[in-house]
């Protein structure tokens, strides 16, 4: 089988100034974790739109500082910093719904897999709605202006028998095991940053609005959570309910068990039933 490498020239030519709207763009063979690069490299300097990506990740990070295991040529692991100087500080947690949205067009428009996306930050594909990639987003600390870094993992090529569930119990899953029609790594990196920088632009040209920008339209239609009855895993117990939206401030809407509505800002959701 011939190997699915990433090609660096190909991904320049298309979206690195000036032919293109990203500033830089580098792949890397190895690293700790893209994210953790960019937040150092934001803190020397480098600029707006600045991509990396990395073949193998060793020591990749999800929510609450989980790992995510991103072996070598098995799929996608890549961050943008962005310095949107005209979004509040406040809206920066939503550029994690931007990423998410470019997400689901990689998988459903270019890989052609059935997806949705499972509040707060994880794609999901398939009939059994198996997790096959996530997102972390990170506000770089003492920035000179307003930056952040946001990081995906894509699970792009099948998993090996026996991969252990994740939080929530969550089905380990993969582009390919989802039955994905494209595998060819550069072309489904080149899908997310083509659509994540058209849907960034527009949310930072409305100052971080999800809303005005029309990402909450396109969150809102894409999340599986809505409608599902839900468990609420927050630091200071559980709460169970029904997931009827997600607000202007990405935040999911619960109405529990007790008929009490519930706004949750951050933490682990898991899918019981549809309602």
């Amino acid at each position: 089988m011939t190997e699915n490498k990433l090609d660096v020239l190909v991904l320049r030519e298309q979206f690195v100034a000036p032919n293109g709207p990203y500033a830089a763009l580098d792949v890397v063979e190895k690293t700790g974790s893209t994210n953790a690069d960019l937040l150092s490299a934001a803190a020397d300097g480098a600029a707006d739109r600045t991509v990396l990506v990395a073949g193998e990740q060793t020591r990749g990070r999800g929510r609450r500082d989980r790992t995510w295991v991103s072996p070598s040529g098995s799929g996608i692991y890549l961050s943008v910093l962005v310095r949107p100087s005209s979004v509040p500080p406040e809206r920066l947690g939503t550029l994690g719904m931007v990423a998410g949205l470019a997400l689901m067009h990689a998988a459903t428009e270019t890989a052609g897999v059935e997806a949705v996306l499972k509040w707060p930050n994880d794609l999901l594909v398939g009939a059994e709605r198996a997790k096959a990639a996530g997102v972390l987003s990170e506000v770089v600390p003492d920035a000179a202006g307003q930056a952040a870094v946001v990081g995906v993992g894509i699970n792009v090529t099948a998993l090996p028998e026996g991969a252990e569930p994740g939080p929530g119990g969550l089905v380990p899953g993969s582009l390919a095991d989802a039955g994905a029609a494209v595998t060819d790594r550069t072309e489904l990196t080149a899908s997310f940053l083509r659509a994540f920088v058209e849907m960034e632009a527009a949310w930072r040209l409305n100052d971080g609005d999800v809303e005005r920008s029309g990402v909450l339209t396109g969150y809102r239609e894409a999340c599986g959570s809505i409608g599902q009855r839900v468990r609420a895993e927050l630091p200071d117990g559980a709460l169970t309910g029904v997931a009827v939206d997600v607000d202007t401030e990405g935040r999911l809407l619960l109405k529990l068990d007790d008929g009490t509505p519930k706004a949750i800002a951050a933490g682990d959701i898991v899918h019981l039933r549809t309602v």
